[in-house]
C-alpha cells in the first residue's frame, strides 16, 4: 500500500452547503448599505401618501366650516349651528398641526370671500376662524378647560367690538350707543325691581354692557367645550376632560 493510498479522501462539497452559504451571501447583500437603500426608496410613496391626505382633509374641513356659517347666515337656525363656527378647523389643527389649522383658517375666510363677500367674510375669520386655531393649540396642549376658555372668551370679546366696528362704519351708524340703550333699559329695570331710586351712571352702563359681552362668551365657549367633547371622542381625537362637576352632570343626565 503507497502513501498516496493510505491519505484520507477529501469529502465532496454537498449542495446542502453550497444552499447555505448562498443564503448567507443573500443576508449579507441584504444588509449592505445599498439594500437600505433601496428598502427606503420602497418604503417612501407610503410616507408621500402622507402629504394628499392633509391637504383632502385639510380643504373638507375647512369648506366644512365656511358651509356651517353660509347655511346659518341665510337659514338661521338659532344657536345649534354656531356652536359647530370653530370645531372644524380645531379638528384640522388636532389632527395634522399649526400650519393646516392656519391654511384651513385661510382657506375658509376665501372661500366666504368668493361666495359672500369680503366683509361677511372677515365677520367668520374675526373671530370665529382664530378661535378655531386657538381651540385647536389649547386642546393639543391638553390644557384645563378653564384656560381654554378664558382665553377663547377674550378672543370672542376682541372679535365682538371687531364686528360692532366693522359694521358701524359700514352702516354709518354707532351700534354701540344702540348697545348702550339696551342695556340702560335693563340697568333700570334692576333698579327698579331693586327698590333704588338713582340713576345709574353711564361708566356703569358701559361696564355692564362689557361685563354682559364677556359672560355671553363664558357661556357659547363653555357650550362649545361640551359639544367638541361629546363630538370629537367619537371621532378618535378627544379633547381635554371636563371638570369632574361636568362629568358628573353628564353622566347623571344620561
Amino acid at each position: 500500500m503507497s502513501i498516496v493510498d493510505s491519505l484520507p479522501e477529501e469529502p465532496e462539497e454537498s449542495p446542502s452547503s453550497e444552499s447555505q452559504l448562498s443564503n448567507q451571501e443573500q443576508l449579507q447583500q441584504n444588509h449592505s448599505p445599498n439594500h437600505a437603500g433601496n428598502h427606503s426608496q420602497l418604503q417612501s410613496p407610503h410616507l408621500k401618501a402622507v402629504a394628499p391626505l392633509r391637504m383632502v382633509e385639510t380643504a373638507f374641513l375647512a369648506s366644512t366650516a365656511s358651509l356651517i356659517w353660509f347655511i346659518n347666515f341665510y337659514f338661521p337656525l338659532g344657536p345649534v349651528l354656531r356652536i359647530f363656527f370653530s370645531v372644524p378647523i380645531a379638528l384640522v389643527y388636532l389632527r395634522w398641526g399649526q400650519r393646516a389649522a392656519w391654511m384651513a383658517a385661510v382657506t375658509s375666510g376665501l372661500l366666504l370671500s368668493v361666495l359672500m363677500g369680503p366683509v361677511r367674510s372677515l365677520l367668520f375669520v374675526m373671530p370665529y376662524a382664530f378661535m378655531g386655531v386657538l381651540l385647536g393649540a389649547t386642546w393639543h396642549r391638553r390644557v384645563p378647560w378653564i384656560v381654554s376658555i378664558t382665553l377663547a372668551a377674550l378672543l370672542g370679546t376682541l372679535g365682538f367690538f371687531f364686528r360692532m366696528w366693522l359694521l358701524s362704519i359700514l352702516s354709518g351708524e354707532d351700534l354701540w350707543i344702540y348697545l348702550i340703550n339696551q342695556v340702560t333699559e335693563i340697568t333700570e329695570w334692576i333698579f327698579l325691581k331693586l327698590g333704588l331710586l338713582n340713576t345709574p351712571s353711564v361708566f356703569l352702563i358701559q361696564v355692564g354692557a362689557f361685563a354682559l359681552v364677556v359672560i355671553n362668551n363664558f357661556i357659547y365657549l363653555f357650550v362649545v367645550h361640551l359639544a367638541a367633547w361629546l363630538l370629537l371622542d367619537r371621532l378618535g381625537n378627544p379633547i381635554p376632560r371636563p371638570p369632574r362637576w361636568v362629568q358628573v352632570m353628564m353622566d347623571y343626565e344620561a
